[in-house]
Formats: C-alpha cells, structure tokens, sequence
C-alpha cells in the first residue's frame, strides 16, 4: 500500500489554484492536501469553497507559512507564492525537513541561490522545480531520441521563452511580472526552455554551464501597451528581446532567447541538434540521418548534391515516444495538457519514497542563476559572467541524480 502524502500549499494565487484543479485528480489515499495557507483570507475562503465544491476534505488553514511547514501533518509543501519569496519559504521548509516544491521563475541573486543549496544539503531533504515542460511530449520524445544516440554527439541546443503578455502593462499595479519587468533588465524567465535543454546535455551530471553571455534590445513593447491602456508614457527597464548565449563545460553552445512585449504566437524555441540530426519544435519536425528522407538532385553544372527532408514529429512517436507519454498519451489530465499532472506525480513519487527529485536543488540553482547572471552581462555591456558551480565539483562524477519512471536524466522503460 502506498504512504498518502500530505501537501500543503502555499501561495493561493491563480497558479495555486491550477494545481489544486491537478491534485483533484490524484487518489486521496496517495495524495491529500492537508494544509493551505495564504496572507490574504479571503483567498482561503475561496479555496474552501472550491474544495466543498468537488467534495474535497477540508484542509487546515494558515495566514503564516511558518506554522503551517512547522506542522506535523504536512510532508511537503507547494510553494507558488511569488519569485521574490518562493526561495526563502522552500529554505525554511528544508531546514524543517519538508520536501519543498517551488514554482519556476528567476532568481533575484546568486546569495539566495547558495542558501537553497546549503538548507537542502545540511538536512538531506531536496527543493525541487515543479517545472512541467520537462514532462512536456516533444521534450521527452527529444530527451529519448538523445538517449539512444540518434542525435549523435549533441553539439548546439537553442530555447527560450516567446510569449506575447504585454497586456499586462494594463495592471499598473507593478505586481508579480510587471513589476520585474518594470525594474530589471534581463532573462526574468527562463526555466521554461532551459530545464529540457540541461536535462538532455546533463548538466550536474557530468556536464555543467561555465559561461553566459547577454544582450538587450531597446524597449519597447511594454511601453506601447500602456500607452494604448491610457496609462500614459511609462518606461520599462526590460529589453523586448533578451539574447542569452550558454557555453557548457563539455563544449556544447545554448542561446535563449527571452521576449514577451512583441506580438507573436508562443514558443519556446526548443533545439536539439546533434553531428547526426535535430529536432526543431517551430516547424514540428525531426531530422535524423539514416531515419529522414534524403535524395540526390543534380545541379545545373552536372554535380550531384544531396538534399535532406524534415520527418514530421507524429511519425517519431510510435517508435521512439517516450515510455511516460507512451502511458499517458490516451487520457492525459490536469493543467497545460497534462504536464502539471507529471510533475506533480514526479515530486510526489519523491517524497513518498524519501529519493532525490529529478529536478533537484543544484538542478533549481543553475536554471534559476540565469536571470541574475544576464543582468549582470547585460550591465557589463555584454561581457562574459560565470556561473557558479553549485554542486561544489559533484557535476564532475555523478551521472544520474534520480531513477526510475520520471527520471529525467536517463529513459527507463
């Protein structure tokens, strides 16, 4: 029989919400959130009423997360309060010896990073991301791919965060993003497309990132926005795009490309690109050698040269999905098509059984590093900054930091 594990959650915002929507979905005997807690009360009534809605047990309530990581019916905590107190609150639950599951986002200096490590280290207990696109189909299909080495040796990977919400600029309320955006000037969100990327180059795990540099455009976007909300000329700090370039430690190249202010479709801009072929998420497509289609054309001088096809992403499912997706493909449930459900179970599998999360601590500290780290380079007028190396050398041996199911640093069938 499995052990339930009992949640608390702190932070009742709509992403709160969200999760509680996934959680809904789990079997009370194995998952139960026992414990809420918000500074705002009327946000805890709302959740009450919620859980009375979908005849939900009703959970303890707590204005102060102290008490509520403090108490002996809580194992773990959800943490999606705001990314200037997510760290902290994920520190204190650690050094209480509760697994602490922290919503993404940048970090705001490298000093609140060493102590997330350090709380994690001296108790034996772990932070982790609950950062969903690594369970995401095409991330996993990749990670799978590289694995069986049908990219070769992976040279160059690129990825980011392209997401049109300049109507945010209507809030004027300086609030959460706005209020990042407004302040400073670098990439404020990048665990979306670098927590894929670091799993498949094994980052901490024999690989680590050495050096990053950044660039800012003019801004823009933001500007414009709240120009037309009537709000006036207000002058964000935040470059429309922001140009991250990665240098790893085994060689390989990253760049990021941050931009939220402009008008465009979503993307996270994900490639994988290996010396035997690549995945490429803005046209769904796959090219490997051997599996692709090639042909030989002829010039008009009479020399032969080869052309190569992309390989639509559907038709690398049925051979080479991967075995999560192969499960879960037929009735996905819960947010973002089914990827909060993934993480969440993997952070639960974590606690139930006393393991490391794949995504563990040093994982959260050199994702979350790059924010801080870009404005920086950015500052420096583009120069070169180096990235600490958080696992003190622990990155130079260890290959696989979690196994089974939701590993995300091997594929286990």
């Amino acid at each position: 029989m499995k052990k339930t594990v009992k949640l608390g959650m702190i932070g009742l915002g709509a992403r709160g919400e969200t999760l509680l929507a996934t959680l809904f979905t789990f079997p009370q005997d194995e998952v139960i959130v026992s414990a809420i807690c918000d500074v705002k009360q009327e946000r805890i009534d709302k959740f009450f009423q919620i859980m009375a809605d979908h005849n939900y047990p009703k959970a303890k309530a707590y204005t102060d997360y102290r008490e509520l990581i403090a108490s002996d019916d809580v194992d773990a905590v959800l943490i999606p309060t705001s990314w200037n107190s997510h760290l902290k609150i994920a520190e204190e639950a650690m050094s209480l010896g509760k697994y602490a599951g922290i919503e993404v986002g940048g970090a705001s200096s490298i000093d609140e990073l060493w102590h997330l490590v350090r709380a994690a280290e001296s108790t034996g207990v772990s932070c982790m991301m609950l950062e969903n696109c690594c369970y995401g189909r095409d991330e996993l299909l990749s990670l799978n791919l590289a694995r069986k080495g049908l990219f070769g040796e992976l040279i160059h990977c690129s990825c980011g965060y392209e997401h049109d919400i300049a109507e945010m600029a209507h809030l004027g309320n300086r609030e959460e993003r706005e209020a990042h955006n407004y302040r400073r000037n670098g990439d404020l969100y990048p665990t979306h497309g670098i927590g894929p990327v670091a799993k498949i180059l094994r980052i901490n795990r024999g690989n680590r990132f050495m050096t990053l540099t950044s660039t800012a455009s003019k801004a823009r976007g933001f500007t414009k926005e709240a120009e037309r909300a009537g709000r006036g000329s207000v002058v964000y700090n935040e470059g429309d795009i922001v140009t991250t370039v990665i240098k790893c430690a085994n060689g390989e190249t990253i760049t990021m490309t941050h931009g939220v202010s402009l008008p465009r479709p979503y993307s996270r801009d994900f490639r994988i690109q290996g010396t035997k072929g690549l995945f490429l998420e803005d046209t769904k497509s796959v090219f490997i050698e051997g599996i692709s289609p090639t042909y030989e054309k002829i010039d008009v001088a009479g020399n032969p040269y080869t052309v190569h096809e992309w390989t639509p992403k559907e038709e690398m499912y049925e051979k080479y999905d991967h075995p999560i997706w192969k499960e879960f493909r037929d009735n996905p449930s819960g947010g973002h098509g089914g990827i909060d459900t993934l993480i969440l179970r993997a952070f639960c599998d974590a606690v139930r059984n006393r393991t490391t999360p794949p995504i563990d601590v040093y994982d959260c500290a050199a994702w979350m590093s790059i924010t801080c780290l870009s404005e920086q380079s950015i500052s420096l007028g583009s120069m070169p900054v180096a990235f600490p190396d958080f696992t003190d050398g622990k990155w130079i041996y260890q290959t696989v930091g979690c196994e089974g199911k939701y590993s995300l640093d091997e594929v286990f069938e």
